[in-house]
C-alpha cells in the first residue's frame, strides 16, 4: 500500500522529517541539472559542436564537454547569467533550433515547479499546527480521589502561552481489550468518557491551568476500576485529546496525550498552583504536577455505590484553598 503515499505527494512530503526533505529536493535539483545537461551535451554532439577540429557556428558556445554542459544547464535554470555560454541565433537545422528553444522554456518550468513545491513544503512544515501543542501541557500522572462524595479520574491540562486557544474542546477515551456477549474480541475498543469541568460540557477556557475531571459512575467503564488493577500489566489507557484555535494564526491544533494503568495514582489529588497576591493571580508551574494524598477508599466505585457505611467512615480532608501571599503589588485583576 506504499503507492497510496505518492498519490497525495505534497503531504508525503510535508510529513517526512527535515533531513529527508532536503535530501529529496537537493536531488531533484540535481537530478534536473543531470538530465538537461544530458539533453544539451547530446544537441552539442549531435551538431558536432565537440569537434573541435571543425569551426562551424554552435548552437551554445563554449561546450566542449559534459562537464560544460551540465554548467550550462544549471545556469539556464537557475537564471544567475550564461557569462561565456549562451545560445546562438544561428544554426544550420532549423529544427535543432525549435528543439534547442522548447528545451530552455521545459527546463525553467521545471525548476519554478521544483522551487515552488521546496516552497511550499518548507512553509507548511514550519507553520505546522502541532508546533503550538508543545506549550499545552498536561499533567504526568493523573488521580483518583473523591470529589463530592463520589470517586472521580481527573487530570490537569495548561496553557504556557500568553495567546488563547480560541474554543478549545476537550475529551477522553478508555481504550482497552472488550469481548462481546457473541464472544468477538476487540483488541482495541474505544469507549468515550463524559467529563466535568469548571466551564461544563467538553468547552473549556483556558485562560489558567484547569483540572478536568470524570464522575465515575455506573456509565462509567472504570466502574469497576480499584487501586489493584492500577499496574503495568493492566490492559487500561486513557486518552486525552485537547483541540483549539490558534488565536494568532487561526490555524485548528490538537495537543495529545495518555495514561497507562500504572500512570493513574489513587488517593491523590493536585496540589494548588494559583495564588492571590493582592488583587492578582499568578501560576507557579513548577508544581503543575504535584500531587498529595488524601483519604480515599480502597473500592471500586460500584462497591462504594452500593455500601453507603464505607463514606461514614472516611475522615474528612482539608478544603483546598487558593494560597494567598502578602506580596505588596499595584492594584490589578488579572490572569498572568
Amino acid at each position: 500500500e506504499q503507492g497510496r503515499f505518492l498519490q497525495d505527494v505534497f503531504t508525503t512530503l510535508v510529513d517526512l522529517k527535515w533531513p529527508h526533505t532536503l535530501l529529496i529536493f537537493t536531488m531533484s535539483f540535481l537530478c534536473s541539472w543531470l538530465l538537461f545537461g544530458m539533453v544539451w551535451w547530446l544537441i552539442a554532439f549531435a551538431h558536432g559542436d565537440l569537434d573541435h577540429s571543425t569551426r562551424l557556428q554552435r548552437d551554445v558556445t563554449s561546450i566542449h564537454s559534459f562537464t560544460s554542459a551540465f554548467l550550462f544547464s544549471i545556469e539556464v535554470q537557475v537564471t544567475i547569467g550564461f557569462g561565456g555560454r549562451m545560445v546562438t541565433e544561428e544554426c544550420p537545422p532549423a529544427i535543432l533550433v525549435l528543439i534547442v528553444e522548447n528545451i530552455l522554456i521545459v527546463q525553467n518550468i521545471v525548476g519554478l515547479v521544483i522551487n515552488a513545491i521546496m516552497l511550499g513544503c518548507i512553509f507548511m512544515k514550519t507553520s505546522q499546527a502541532h508546533r503550538r501543542a508543545e506549550t499545552l501541557i498536561f499533567s504526568k500522572h493523573a488521580v483518583i480521589a473523591l470529589r463530592e462524595g463520589k470517586l472521580c479520574f481527573m487530570l490537569r491540562v495548561g496553557d504556557l502561552r500568553k495567546s488563547m486557544i480560541i474554543s478549545a474542546t476537550i475529551r477522553m477515551q478508555v481504550v482497552k481489550k472488550t469481548a462481546s456477549l457473541e464472544g468477538e474480541v476487540v483488541p482495541l475498543n474505544q469507549i468515550d468518557i463524559q467529563m466535568e469541568n469548571p466551564v461544563g460540557g467538553n468547552s473549556i477556557f483556558l485562560v489558567s491551568p484547569l483540572i478536568i475531571y470524570h464522575v465515575i459512575d455506573k456509565n462509567s467503564p472504570l466502574y469497576d476500576i480499584s487501586p489493584l488493577n492500577l499496574h503495568h500489566h493492566e490492559d487500561l489507557e486513557i486518552i486525552v485529546i485537547l483541540e483549539g484555535v490558534v488565536e494568532t494564526t487561526g490555524i485548528t491544533t490538537q495537543a495529545r496525550t495518555s495514561y497507562l494503568a500504572d500512570e493513574i495514582l489513587w488517593g491523590q489529588r493536585f496540589v494548588p498552583i494559583v495564588a492571590e497576591e493582592d488583587g492578582r493571580y499568578s501560576v507557579d508551574y513548577s508544581k503543575f504536577g504535584n500531587t498529595v494524598k488524601v483519604p480515599t477508599p480502597s473500592c471500586t466505585a460500584r462497591q462504594l455505590e452500593e455500601d453507603k457505611s464505607i463514606m461514614d467512615s472516611m475522615p474528612l480532608s482539608p478544603k483546598g484553598t487558593i494560597r494567598k501571599r502578602s506580596v505588596k503589588l499595584k492594584p490589578r485583576f488579572t490572569i498572568s
